[in-house]
């Protein structure tokens, strides 16, 4: 399948779930959200939220933030800017419709680049984070929140049997953390300085990945 149907397929996805995604997400994915938004701002405030949704962790920015949201989904930014409109979110700087594997920014532009529960859906996941990367200012972090698959034992046993799950509401265990870490590696500039568990019972993690200055 071309990249383009790729997209197109992504688009509809998305329009599909738009209209409840908040009721499904929200208070299950809240904790992580915050923390990787608390991660991401202590790294300066300017920030990119990458595949922003419909915004649901707009709300956890502090006033002194400057946010910048990208997402696929027109449905899902139209969400996002009535978050914005209603709650008085001046903090939002602007919310635009942009692939994330192709991002209209110059480089070295953020203090630090957030993607939450997204790395395992973009088809071409490295070539996402090279565009992180690259519109990251050296010594900023890209920061990850996200259900990455166990590498062994009987948690990824378990987690194979209910991959179909998963899948269906957009995590896949199959994706494991060590993917990330490995294009950290590959990639000459830049290191993972955290991986941790999240609530609940560590189904999420947080990964922080500094740019070398």
């Amino acid at each position: 399948m071309t990249d383009g149907a790729t997209t197109v397929l992504m688009r509809k996805a998305y329009a599909r779930w738009a209209p409840i995604y908040d009721l499904v997400y929200d208070k299950l994915t809240e904790p992580a959200a915050r923390a990787a938004v608390n991660a991401a701002v202590a790294c300066g405030p300017k920030v990119l939220e990458a595949g922003v949704g419909t915004g649901l962790s707009l709300g956890y920015y502090p006033r002194h933030a400057e946010v910048y949201g990208v997402d696929l989904s027109e449905d899902m930014l139209r969400r996002a800017q009535d978050k914005v409109e209603r709650r008085g979110l001046h903090h939002v700087k602007s919310l635009q419709v942009m692939d994330v594997t192709r991002l209209g920014f110059p480089d070295e532009s953020f203090d630090a680049v957030t993607a939450q529960f997204i790395i395992t859906l973009v088809p071409e996941p490295e070539t996402a984070l090279d565009e992180f990367m690259r519109v990251l200012k050296p010594g900023g972090e890209i920061v990850l929140a996200n259900h990455w698959g166990q590498p062994s034992g009987p948690i990824a046993a378990l987690e194979e049997l209910a991959s179909p799950v998963a899948k269906a509401i957009g995590w896949s265990s199959a994706f494991k953390a060590a993917r990330v870490e490995d294009w950290a590696r590959g990639t000459g500039r830049m290191e993972v300085v955290e991986l941790r568990t999240l609530f609940p019972v560590g189904f999420f993690k947080l990964m922080r990945i500094r740019k070398r200055a």
